[in-house]
């Protein structure tokens, strides 16, 4: 209930006003049923324009972070992330690939859709990195679609940093639904699951316009600007 407050009411109006975001591909969405939608992650804004655009409910697993900051802040965050429909997941464990496959499992055995990053983390140059290989074997276990989110402009909107939110305007495109029935039982290949990546990171870097770099964002923490790796176009074929 209160997801659609916020929506249609609370804060949707306002982000509809202000950043006059941009839809295509909508039709993509299927009416009903389970889909993973995979997106490029430019900002913290990402996860808002999405669901904002979609005409079905999004589900997103979020930081445990979000939800046990200690104070006022961390009870509002965790409130708010709750009442939103987001999970928590703990990436710091031995386990926290397997709790976060685990937590996506249920959402979609509800019939619902799915957002995940394969990136891991926001990109920290506004270029699109190497994609993680969960995402792909979620796909290929649960048996479900899989459907690029292309959003651009949120970097702008919400740079990295103390928490800004300027008046640029944003696009989410939907791609078409990738179905990957042509690998049934092929889950935990690892070959596999990284040509199901790769291909969808092949239609995100299509889809945004993104330059591609063949590397995890992760692994760029802390590099300046200047060392980090040059573009690439790989992956640069679809899977078959």
């Amino acid at each position: 209930m209160f997801y659609w407050l916020l929506k249609f009411v609370l804060v949707g109006p306002f982000i509809t006003f202000y950043n006059r975001p941009k839809v295509e591909g909508v039709e993509n969405i299927p009416s009903d049923g389970p889909a993973i939608l995979a997106g490029n992650h430019l900002s913290f804004a990402d996860w808002l324009f999405a669901p904002l655009t979609s005409p079905r409910r999004i589900n997103y697993l979020a930081k445990a972070e979000y939800f046990n900051t200690p104070g006022l802040k961390g009870a509002f965050q965790k409130w708010f992330f709750t009442t939103t429909g987001q999970y928590p997941i703990d990436r710091t464990g031995a386990d926290a690939a397997e709790d976060a496959l685990n937590a996506a499992r249920k959402l979609l055995d509800q019939g619902r859709l799915v957002g995940l990053y394969p990136e891991g983390t926001r990109s920290p140059d506004g270029r699109l990195y190497k994609g993680k290989t969960g995402m792909a074997r979620l796909a290929l276990e649960t048996g479900v679609p899989v459907i690029p989110v292309a959003v651009t402009g949120t970097d702008k909107v919400s740079p990295p940093g103390p928490f800004r939110w300027k008046r640029q305007r944003v696009t989410v495109t939907y791609g078409k639904a990738i179905d990957f029935s042509r690998y049934e039982g092929m889950g935990g290949n690892r070959f596999v699951e990284r040509a199901v990546t790769d291909e969808v990171m092949y239609e995100l870097m299509q889809l945004t316009g993104q330059e591609y770099v063949d590397v995890y964002a992760h692994s760029l923490k802390g590099v300046p600007s200047g060392s980090r790796p040059e573009a690439t176009r790989i992956p640069d074929t679809a899977a078959s």
